[in-house]
């Protein structure tokens, strides 16, 4: 059988899976290319168009300044996937690094960054977001850098399991028989071995960011108005539930559909790793 059609089995026996890859590259299509979905402008509105409902022209209809809610979604992946990507980005960096050096290092280093770890996992992660993100200020980026420091310590468990298996294996212990610097052995043999588990992890954090950063813009701590963040725009139209649904349905479905289909795509990651280790 050729890879070709071997590649068209797999698919076709997950309708599912392919079905969260499409909602994934639509999302990332409109946040780097938001001009092939809509030309309209996402800041400014017809205020004769007001709180129209959804119809062939306006997808989404209008909110409450006339403003086009359909251009502002497409526009708001941008900001939403901005904030979830530095945020897994710090999770990932830092959290790696924390669990790189209590897995080689060991000893009292290893106690001490791993009670650190235990003691933000016993946090609440919106709570613990909140505080951050209170003290640092509001804004996109600072949303990002809190939720971001609430997954340090998963990633960094993860990764000083990893780093626990990989310092005992033979091309590692050959590595420091023959010489090598500890630092060299670190990065060209343990990590490049430790960090697939780490990776797929950070696949797994990417639907939870995504909802985790929402929230928070939704509590009013993301960009400030008029500009179209995800969470924004469903808070925005909570006065109007009763008159205008699709001000806060249709941006909550965006979120709902992109969070449901990363964790779908991280599932088969996960199985796919998973099988790889067997």
């Amino acid at each position: 059988m050729s890879r070709g059609r071997a590649a068209a089995r797999f698919w076709l026996r997950r309708p599912g899976l392919m079905a969260a890859v499409a909602v994934l590259a639509v999302v990332l299509l409109a946040a780097f290319f938001p001009g092939l979905f809509t030309g309209r402008d996402p800041l400014s509105g017809v205020p004769a168009e007001r709180l129209r409902g959804p119809s062939l022209h306006h997808l989404f209809g209008t909110d409450q300044l006339g403003r086009d809610l359909f251009s502002r979604v497409v526009h708001g992946a941008a900001l939403s996937l901005k904030a979830t990507s530095l945020a897994v980005a710090v999770g990932l960096v830092a959290g790696s690094a924390l669990g790189l050096a209590a897995g080689y290092v060991g000893g009292l280093l290893d106690d001490a960054l791993m009670r650190i770890a235990d003691v933000l996992l016993a946090i609440p992660s919106l709570l613990l977001s909140l505080a951050l993100v209170t003290a640092l200020g509001f804004g996109t980026v600072k949303v990002a850098v809190a939720v971001g420091v609430t997954s340090v310590a998963g990633f960094a468990r993860i990764m000083r399991a990893e780093v626990l298996r990989v310092r005992e294996a033979t091309y590692v212990e050959a590595a420091r028989s023959s010489g090598s610097r500890p630092l060299a052995v670190l990065l060209r043999h343990v990590l490049p071995n430790a960090s697939g588990p780490v990776l797929v992890y950070a696949a797994v954090e990417f639907g939870t960011v995504v909802l985790a950063v929402s929230a928070l813009s939704f509590l009013g701590y993301g960009a400030e108005p008029p500009a179209p963040e995800w969470g924004s725009l469903v808070s925005g139209g909570r006065d109007y539930l009763a008159t205008a649904w699709w001000l806060t349905t249709l941006p909550g479905l965006t979120i709902a559909a992109t969070v449901l289909a990363a964790g779908r795509v991280s599932r088969a990651l996960d199985g796919e790793a998973k099988e790889a280790s067997r």
